[in-house]
C-alpha cells in the first residue's frame, strides 16, 4: 500500500514537471512570436503577455486533469469537480463568445497581416482611413475627419479589406470631367494632360514600354457617353493616396479655370421637349 502511495505521489510529480518544462519550452516560442509580430506591426509587445499566461494555465489545467483521472483517490473527486467546471465553462463560453472570436480574429491578423500600422485601408463600404492601433480584440482607424474608429476584429474578417499601401504606395487617381458633345475634344484633353502632368506630386510611371512606345506621362481617355455628354477620364500617377488626393483637388481647379478661359463648356444633364 506504501508503495502504491509512493508511485502515484511520484506520477503527479512526474506530470507536473513534465507540464513545467512544456510550459517554459512553449512561453519562449509564444515570446519569440510575439516579438517579431509586434516589431512589424509596431505595437507595444507587453499587450499580448496575456497569451503567454493563458498557455501556463491550460498546460496545467491539463495536468491536473490527468492527475484526477489517474489516481484512484481523486477520481470521483475530480469527476464532481470537472463536471461543474464543465457547467460553468460552457456559461463563461457562451457568455464570452464574441470575446473569442475577436481575439481569434486579432491572432490571424497578426499572423497573415493583411494591413500594418500606418497603412492606408478602406474596411468594407463604410469606412477609410490610416491603420493606427492593432489588438487582439479591435483595430483602430484614424479617418480623414481624424476622428477615431474601432472595429472589432471579427467584423473585419467577414469584410473585404482594400489596401493602398501594403507593397506599393504609388496610387493612380482618375481624374473625370464631363464635356459636351460639341466640345473639341484635343484642347479639352490637352488641358487635362497639362493640369496633371504640371502637378509637383505628379510622378512618371511609366515602363520602358511605354516609353518605347512614345506614351505620356498622364494619359488621357474617352471614357464613355452620357446624357451629360462626353467622359474624359485622366490618369495621374502620384507616390502616396494623401498626395493623390491633393493632386486630385487641385487639377480639378485648373481644368475649371482653364476650361472657362477657353470657352469649353462642361457636360451637364439636357432635355428636349417636343411640344405637338
Amino acid at each position: 500500500m506504501i508503495d502504491k502511495h509512493w508511485e502515484q505521489a511520484i506520477f503527479a510529480i512526474s506530470v507536473l514537471a513534465i507540464a513545467f518544462i512544456l510550459s517554459r519550452i512553449i512561453r519562449s516560442l509564444i515570446g519569440r512570436f510575439i516579438r517579431s509580430a509586434a516589431q512589424k506591426l509596431k505595437v507595444d509587445p507587453t499587450r499580448y503577455n496575456f497569451f503567454k499566461n493563458a498557455v501556463d494555465f491550460i498546460i496545467f489545467l491539463i495536468a491536473t486533469i490527468i492527475i484526477f483521472r489517474s489516481i484512484p483517490l481523486f477520481r470521483d473527486m475530480g469527476t464532481t469537480l470537472l463536471t461543474g467546471a464543465g457547467v460553468l465553462a460552457a456559461i463563461v463560453g457562451f457568455a464570452s463568445q464574441s470575446a473569442f472570436s475577436n481575439i481569434i480574429s486579432g491572432l490571424f491578423l497578426v499572423i497573415f497581416k493583411p494591413f500594418r500600422v500606418g497603412d492606408r485601408v478602406k474596411i468594407g463600404q463604410l469606412y477609410a482611413g490610416d491603420i493606427e492601433d492593432i489588438t487582439l480584440r479591435h483595430t483602430i482607424i484614424k479617418d480623414f475627419e481624424n476622428k477615431r474608429v474601432v472595429i472589432p476584429n471579427s467584423v473585419i474578417s467577414n469584410e473585404t479589406v482594400i489596401n493602398s499601401t501594403l507593397t506599393d504606395e504609388k496610387i493612380c487617381v482618375f481624374i473625370e470631367v464631363p464635356v459636351s458633345f460639341s466640345t473639341d475634344l484635343n484642347k479639352a484633353i490637352t488641358i487635362i494632360k497639362e493640369a496633371g502632368s504640371t502637378h509637383p506630386f505628379c510622378i512618371d510611371n511609366r515602363s520602358p514600354e511605354e516609353l518605347t512606345a512614345g506614351d505620356q506621362v498622364v494619359m488621357v481617355r474617352v471614357f464613355a457617353y452620357t446624357e451629360s455628354g462626353i467622359q474624359l477620364r485622366g490618369y495621374v500617377w502620384a507616390e502616396t493616396p494623401s498626395k493623390a488626393f491633393e493632386l486630385k483637388c487641385d487639377a480639378l481647379k485648373t481644368i475649371q479655370e482653364q476650361f472657362i478661359k477657353e470657352k469649353i463648356e462642361f457636360g451637364y444633364p439636357g432635355r428636349v421637349l417636343i411640344n405637338r
